[in-house]
């Protein structure tokens, strides 16, 4: 069994890229807001836009796809769901930050850590929940080889999209540059390939909240962001192949 296992893991195409993008929240869930005029302006909003842009460039390259494109409540699991339905090989999340200060501002990309083995214990966790005897042993196996596949990847994902975010947005928007970190996002962990998560800006701060509210910045953060999908994608095609 764990012969036949990884022979279909290893020889899964690098160069057949299917790519999810995933505008956080939605429906019920309004994530990061500000309060204008009486009006709420909510991250799922500005996600949603980003993310839309975002498929638009891709689209015409490669399969993509968009976990909601219009406003709906989907949990996390229903999200990683569709990444494994779809086949995905990039999953894309993209936030809007929010703090109880207004000074912190700023980009930030974060990406799959494995630190002390936390993200295969919390996928072993979620996968071994109804299930029993080799089974276990079995899916304990593949979310290892899961995690230490995807995690050095998805550093290397968010390495270059965050390099193309960095170039534009401190020159020209004046943003604060917060780095591209390691995380253990729940999203992250569930969706079993490379994967980061975008936090755009803090809403809670004026001078990102009126960058994230103007729509050509949101359009320009989506083209840095597929720039750097595309330089990934491309350094992943030179890369030899597993078997």
């Amino acid at each position: 069994i764990l012969i036949y296992i990884l022979i279909i893991f290893f020889t899964t195409s690098i160069n057949a890229q299917v790519i999810l993008i995933d505008p956080g929240h939605g429906g019920e869930e309004c994530g990061a807001f500000i309060l204008q005029k009486k009006t709420k302006v909510c991250e799922k909003d500005i996600a949603l836009s980003i993310a839309t842009t975002l498929h638009s460039l891709l689209k015409d390259q490669y399969p993509t796809f968009l976990t909601r494109s219009i406003d709906r409540t989907l949990s996390l699991e229903e999200r990683a769901l569709m990444a494994e339905k779809i086949q995905a090989t990039l999953f894309i999340s993209i936030h809007v930050n929010s703090h109880s200060s207004k000074k912190p501002q700023g980009f930030e990309t974060f990406y799959l850590d494995n630190h002390k083995n936390a993200a295969v214990k919390k996928l072993e966790m979620i996968e071994n929940k109804d299930l029993k005897g080799e089974k276990v042993i079995v899916n304990q196996i593949l979310a290892d080889l899961v995690i230490q596949r995807t995690a050095p990847r998805s550093k290397k994902l968010a390495r270059l999209v965050h390099k193309n975010l960095s170039n534009n947005l401190t020159k020209n928007y004046k943003m604060l540059d917060r780095g591209y970190k390691p995380a253990l996002f729940y999203v992250l962990a569930l969706t079993k390939r490379p994967a980061i998560l975008l936090e755009v800006g803090f809403i809670s701060n004026t001078h990102d909240q009126a960058l994230l509210k103007n729509q050509n910045f949101q359009k320009d953060y989506a083209k840095k962001v597929y720039k750097g999908i595309l330089s990934f994608i491309k350094s992943e095609q030179k890369s030899k192949p597993l078997l």
